[in-house]
């Protein structure tokens, strides 16, 4: 009997022991190791990829924002899970796709209206948009609800609004563009693209300077 509690006592404590130790790696430095090396080698992912303008955090370039006026770059359409009712800075709060099908009546009268509102706001005089040139991104919202970016192709269609609304030359609007289109990840991932908040707040920049 007597033998028997010493094997449970020292049973116990030989785990208790490992749970200490096991805590203190894995719940205390391998924490702090992992966080010391993302800040010391990539500070600006680490920190949520932080976009910055006059010395303020506006955004992160992996997250879209909705609401700009006319006179902006437009993101693509933001359909998600859910509804924001907490922080109106964002449209949405549960990120996540609609998972219509592509026969949904739904989901044909948003790409409709999106393609209808695109071909309006961005048709200026001389220079009318078809609706046959409307890019698939924007009339249709991403996977996540919150893509930070639109193709260069519908990037390329707003330039002309975006051109007239601030009285700026359409060359100087189009090269902004380019200037802020990324190219493919590592040189075959994915497609080239364009930040819509970086390109905004370059777009300000270049507004108030002239």
């Amino acid at each position: 009997m007597k033998n028997s509690v010493v094997n449970t006592g020292r049973l116990l404590g030989a785990g208790l022991r490992a749970l200490l130790v096991l805590t203190v790696l894995t719940g205390v430095l391998y924490p702090l190791a992992v966080t010391g090396v993302a800040q010391a080698l990539f500070p600006g992912a680490a920190n949520g990829s932080e976009i910055k303008a006059d010395g303020k955090v506006v955004g992160s370039s992996l997250i879209g924002q909705q609401g700009y006026s006319l006179r902006y770059f437009q993101p693509r359409p933001a359909h998600g899970l859910a509804e924001n009712s907490v922080n109106t800075q964002y449209r949405l709060l549960v990120s996540g796709a609609t998972n219509l099908a592509a026969d949904n009546k739904e989901l044909l009268r948003q790409v409709e209206d999106a393609r209808a509102e695109v071909v309006r706001d961005n048709s200026v005089p001389g220079h009318p948009v078809s609706p046959s040139g409307v890019p698939a991104d924007a009339v249709t919202s991403s996977g996540s609800g919150l893509d930070p970016d639109i193709s260069p192709a519908y990037a390329a269609l707003q330039v002309r609004r975006v051109a007239a609304r601030n009285h700026l030359p359409v060359t100087a609007v189009r090269e902004l563009v380019t200037d802020h289109t990324e190219g493919r990840t590592l040189g075959f991932i994915g497609e080239p693209r364009v930040n819509v908040l970086e390109l905004n707040i370059a777009l300000k920049d270049l507004t108030a300077r002239r």
